[in-house]
């Protein structure tokens, strides 16, 4: 599965629940940036926790 940002074909590695919107797949990196809005609470994938780690493409 992809990140549910636009334009953004990285592999989802969080799920961020969002009290005022739906939750929302993400990569490691819109997690990194989205995360740290008020309320907002990160949920790693445990399946997908090599993609937590970012690499050169």
């Amino acid at each position: 599965m992809e990140c549910s940002e636009a334009d953004c074909e990285r592999p989802v590695a969080v799920e961020l629940h969002i009290p005022w919107a739906e939750n929302r797949y993400v990569c490691a990196a819109h997690a990194r940036v989205l995360g740290q809005q008020d309320g907002v609470v990160p949920d790693p994938i445990v399946d997908n926790g090599d993609e937590l780690l970012e690499s050169e493409r």
